[in-house]
Order: structure tokens, then C-alpha cells, then sequence
């Protein structure tokens, strides 16, 4: 008769089943967590995790990596050097409800001017954030292409997203 096999323990359970995004810093993890949490609501940082021996990058009693949970959703930072960079292939998408939200994440997050676009931005750390307002999920759907094509055509010049300029090109669209 086959053994029965043994459940892991809850935590274990829990942690196979939930995806978490790992930013591969050079050694900024723990300043980069208390950065964004900083920002967002509902976030804090959970675990800072010490090195228990020397690693490439860092020496033993170091900060290895940091879990940090961000407006509800885990994030995990390692500091694994100067390796491997950010870029735009994964950015994380803020969505906005009024224009002051948009321009207070905006104003926090953007440090690379040049990289500003389409409501992009880069952070001090190199990684790409969307700072979108929620609404224009909505325009760029809406049935009738000519104003969703007229949304995305102004959208397109913009650096910061501007809600009330989107508006008036859905509301004037020809």
C-alpha cells in the first residue's frame, strides 16, 4: 500500500502559490524597499535577510535580500551586484484616480528625464514605472474607434499623462 504523502506546512503551501517579483539591485534592496514603500499606501517592509556567508557581491552580515509589500502585492529586493540591469521589458503600472495622484507619483518616481513617455518613467534605480490615470483604460476601449484613436494619437506626444487633455481629445474627436 502506497505511503501517504504528508502536506507541507501552510506557510510552505502558501508561498509555492503566490507569484513574487524579484528586482535584482546592485547593493540598494533595503534603500530601494524604504523608498517605495514610502509612496504607496498599504505597503511596508517585511523581512530584511542578512547574508549568512560571503556572496559575489557582498560579504557575510550584509543585507543579502529584502521583502517589502507594496499597496498589498509582494516584492522581493536582492542585492546580487552590478550583473544585470533594468529595463523597460518590465515596468509596474500605477493606476491614478485624479491628476494630483498622477502627478505626485510622477514627481516621486521619474529620475531619468529622458526616459519620460507615455506616462513612463524611470526611478532613481533604474526600474520603469507606468504612472497612468485610471480612466484611460476605459478611452483607449471605447467602441467608437475614432475617439479611442484620437486618445492614443495625443497620448502618444505626451510625456506625463495629463487627464484633463485626454479627456478633451475624446470629447472632440472627429
Amino acid at each position: 500500500m502506497p505511503q501517504k504523502t504528508k502536506r507541507p506546512p501552510r506557510e510552505i503551501e502558501t508561498a509555492v502559490k503566490t507569484v513574487v517579483p524579484c528586482l535584482w539591485f546592485d547593493r540598494q534592496a533595503e534603500e530601494a524597499a524604504g523608498f517605495y514603500v514610502s509612496l504607496f499606501p498599504d505597503s511596508h517592509v517585511d523581512k530584511v535577510v542578512e547574508a549568512p556567508a560571503d556572496f559575489p557581491s557582498g560579504k557575510k552580515g550584509d543585507v543579502l535580500s529584502v521583502d517589502f509589500t507594496l499597496m498589498g502585492r509582494k516584492f522581493s529586493g536582492l542585492n546580487g551586484g552590478p550583473y544585470f540591469k533594468f529595463n523597460e521589458a518590465v515596468s509596474f503600472t500605477v493606476p491614478c484616480e485624479s491628476q494630483a495622484e498622477v502627478d505626485r507619483y510622477w514627481n516621486a518616481l521619474s529620475a531619468v528625464p529622458e526616459a519620460e513617455q507615455c506616462g513612463w518613467v524611470k526611478d532613481r534605480y533604474g526600474l520603469s514605472w507606468q504612472i497612468v490615470p485610471s480612466m484611460l483604460y476605459g478611452l483607449l476601449a471605447d467602441p467608437d474607434r475614432k475617439k479611442a484613436g484620437r486618445v492614443m494619437e495625443v497620448m502618444l506626444k505626451m510625456k506625463k499623462l495629463d487627464i484633463k487633455t485626454l479627456q478633451q481629445a475624446y470629447q472632440h474627436a472627429k
